[in-house]
């Protein structure tokens, strides 16, 4: 079979010539951006905010959360469908391990961290219901009484893991800035 023909060297061009992510895996990279650049900030401030406006900034936060777990649960399923462009061979064996570690990591922790938040939430006694239903309107179902134990530890790692997702992404957009300002190879363009 011709090379180019393949699914994971497909989608070259002029712009793209290390070969680019298809329409749907870019929708499903930006639209996980988007999330965490809602979910992360809300979730770091919630603990100062004093007034009414607090169970506001929950509901937005649990929500776009839950979303990235639906989200990313979908984009793994869809890279099974849809495999990403290989890296190119210009790509030195260490970057290509090191990159891998950090999107393997990610894909953990934008699983892992809902869930944790989901079940901290329950476990101090607040299921997604009411003024913090699922997108404002969808109750989720509770259930388990309140633990204040379980909650402390359960928020303990949740916050642990926003620290981890916090430098994963530093890692990641400069991994992507570092190929792109300073290697000038084709490696960021292929989510463009």
């Amino acid at each position: 079979m011709d090379a180019s023909l393949s699914p994971r060297v497909a989608r070259i061009d002029a712009t793209h010539p290390d070969g680019q992510y298809g329409a749907i895996a870019k929708l499903f990279h930006w639209t996980t951006v988007l999330l965490i650049a809602v979910a992360l900030p809300v979730g770091f401030v919630i603990g100062h905010v004093k007034d009414e406006s607090k169970m506001a900034f929950y509901a937005i936060h649990e929500s776009a959360g839950l979303t990235i777990l639906f989200v990313a649960i979908l984009r793994l399923a869809w890279r099974q469908l849809s495999p990403p462009p290989a890296l190119p061979d210009h790509v030195p064996a260490l970057m290509r391990r090191v990159a891998a570690g950090v999107h393997h990591a990610l894909y953990a922790v934008l699983i892992l961290q809902p869930i944790l938040g989901f079940l901290a939430t329950n476990a101090w006694g607040f299921p997604l219901q009411g003024e913090t239903a699922y997108l404002g309107f969808i109750n989720l179902p509770k259930y388990m009484e309140a633990n204040e134990w379980l909650a402390g530890w359960l928020q303990t790692f949740h916050t642990i893991v926003a620290w981890t997702l916090l430098g994963l992404l530093s890692a990641h957009i400069g991994g992507a800035l570092f190929h792109h300002v300073l290697r000038r190879d084709g490696t960021l363009l292929r989510m463009l």
